[in-house]
Parts: structure tokens; sequence; C-alpha cells
């Protein structure tokens, strides 16, 4: 079995595209390589699946964050519901397929237009320590977006009048020219896809239905967030116009570095510099750990390099499957600077050791033929 590509690859759209990009990369792709467009064609048969399978997922947003998180394998294998291309009934694909194929194949004859337009998506970039992302919080943001034109309500003409229905489109939004054997719809270049014409624009809002300003969120940052996560606060974004929807907003999570802790999975990592004496006789130290400070025993004959587990230290799985585990890397200090005293010392340690005091004092050919006699 051939294995299956990115879907974000397949829609031609990168990991953070909104919504909107998705769904218009996808009727992009559909038309392209719809069956009844390239009839016994099996190479656009299966590219038309491919990109199918790959909205389904894209377009939902729980199935996405699996996506985003596991990849395919966190689609039990797959991700794709639909079978064969009858689109109606109880595929998910009603109605995006009918507002999509309506004109072109003639189906969509009866579906009544929205009028409303949907409010933007906004992004909102978020910075937080490194503590922050281990144990969560709840954060206060401004943000600015699109709001309802109160002067008009929305509509975009002044006070008084009221929008006429667009000559060019006669209110559909659209309009209809024969390409081949196709009949094709496109946007009203007059009304752009509105329907109606403002004669006297809003004077608050000069026509457009919306003004800028700003709101203050609270954003609730679950534990165990990394750089790149993408936190959704649906109907957050611009406000609708003429009855559409609100938009999303989208907070893009940055997690700043640590001077200390570095993390590995859900686990953290530390080095921790020990003395010379500390590593061969062994003590107990403080360690500082996301919960505050530890004490650790450090065992008698510790090597440079050893790593202690301390269980449960670590981050929270942002799954909620529990903590990892904080690893202490034991890093060995070498005295320098050592003063009269230490080194007789050290000296008399070495001697009694059997190890040669003044090592520095041999020359490297003499430790050769030390090793060849």
């Amino acid at each position: 079995m051939a294995e299956k590509r990115d879907y974000y690859e397949v829609l031609e759209v990168h990991k953070n595209a909104s919504e909107t990009e998705i769904k218009k990369a996808f009727r992009r792709l559909a038309i392209q390589f719809h069956p009844d467009k390239n009839q016994g064609d099996k190479a656009a048969e299966e590219k038309f699946k491919e990109v199918t399978e790959a909205y389904e997922v894209l377009s939902d947003s729980q199935k996405r964050a699996q996506y985003d998180q596991f990849g395919h394998a966190g689609l039990g294998g797959g991700g794709f519901s639909g079978s064969g291309f009858g689109f109606g009934g109880g595929s998910p694909f009603g109605d995006i397929f009918g507002d999509i194929f309506g004109d072109i194949f003639g189906g969509g004859g009866t579906r009544q237009r929205s009028r409303g337009r949907r409010g933007d998506d906004l992004q909102y970039s978020m910075e937080i320590s490194f503590e922050e992302a281990a144990n969560g919080l709840e954060k206060k943001i401004e943000v600015p977006y699109a709001k309802r034109c109160d002067t008009c309500s929305g509509s975009g003409a002044k006070p008084g009048t009221e929008p006429k229905v667009c000559p060019t489109c006669r209110g559909a939004g659209q309009v209809r020219f024969q390409q081949g054997f196709f009949s094709v719809s496109k946007t009203c270049n007059q009304c752009n896809g509105d329907g109606r014409v403002v004669d006297e624009p809003c004077p608050t809002c000069r026509g457009n239905g919306n003004i800028r300003d700003r709101k203050t969120l609270s954003v609730k940052v679950p534990a165990g967030v990394e750089t790149g996560i993408r936190l959704k606060l649906t109907g957050e974004g611009g406000q609708g116009t003429k009855g559409g929807g609100n938009g999303d907003l989208y907070v893009y999570i940055t997690v700043k570095e640590h001077p200390i802790f570095t993390r590995e999975g859900n686990d953290v990592i530390c080095e921790i510099p020990i003395s010379f004496t500390q590593a061969t006789l062994g003590c107990e130290i403080d360690i500082p750990t996301l919960g505050g400070k530890v004490a650790i025993k450090i065992p008698e004959g510790t090597q440079s390099g050893k790593v202690l587990r301390l269980r449960g230290k670590g981050i929270q799985s942002l799954q909620g499957y529990g903590k990892g585990d904080q690893l202490v890397v034991v890093k060995l200090e070498t005295p320098t600077n050592l003063n009269k005293k230490q080194r007789e010392l050290l000296e008399e340690f070495a001697r009694i050791s059997g190890e040669d005091v003044h090592p520095l004092r041999k020359g490297f050919f003499d430790k050769v033929m030390d090793i060849l006699s």
C-alpha cells in the first residue's frame, strides 16, 4: 500500500492555514480533478479522492488537532469516511459540493445563496515562559478586529437608505457564463458577490459595514503546550456582516527558552555541576524543578554524565496522560587555581592511589614506550 501523503501537501496549503484557506484550496482542486470533468481518467479520480479525504480531516477541528499531533496514525489509519461520489444524504460534503458544483454540474439551482458575509479569521502570537507552558495559565490579550458598524447596522448604507439589488447579477452575487460544455459561475465584479450595491455609503464605515475596534479576551492555555501549538477561539474573530457569522481567533504559542531547563517530549532535562569531592564521596544537594527545590542524593563514586531520574517531575501531557520525568545530568567540575595545601593533598592522594603525581612531565614518547614494554 502506498504511503499516504501529508494532507497539507495534498491541499497545497501551509500547516497554519485558516479554515477559509483550506476550503478555497479544496474547492480549486476538487473542480480540477472532479470525475465528471475528467471522465475515464483514473489518475484524476484518485487525486479527487485524495483531496476529498484531506479536506474531510483538515476541515474538522477535532480531526485536524489529532492529525497535527499524531499524523495519519492519530486517525485510526484513515480518516476518510465518504464512499464513492454520491455526496448527498449523510455525506459530510453535501453542503460544500452543492456550493462548488451546483452551477458547474447543474445540481444547485434550488440552493439559496447566503447574503451574509462571515467575519475574518484573526491570528495572535502569544509568547509564554517555560514554566507557563509546563503548568498552563489563563492570560488576557487585546486584539484588533472588525466590528459591525452601529450607524448602519452592518448594511454599509447611509442611515435612511438601503442597499439596492445589484443590476449586473440581479442579486445572485454570481454571474453565469458558458465555458465549453460547462455552465460556470463567477463572483460578480460589481457587488463582489454580495448581491447588493450601496449608492450612498454610510459615513461611519464608508460602506464596509464594519469598523476597526479592539477587544480584550481571556485565553486559557493548557498545561503541556509547545512552540507552534495553535489555540482556536471559535467566534472571537471579526464580526460577520449582513447576518454572517463571526470569524475565529487563532492564538499561536511561542515558548521562551529557559536558562536551566530544556524539554524533550514531556521530560525536563537539566545539568547539575558537582565538585570532585561530592562526586567521589557522595552527597545530598538541592536541585531546581518546575515545582520548586528538591533534595537529591548523589551516590558515592558518581561519574560525570550520569543521569538521575526524578519521576513525575516533568511536564503535563497535553492529552492529559500524566507527567513526564525530570532528568538530572551530572557534570563534574574540575577544580582550578589550587592553593599550595590543596595541591599537596591531591598529590598525596595520587601517590597513595599509585598514580603518577606529575603526569604532564612525562613526554608522549615515554608513555608510548611504557605501553609497548
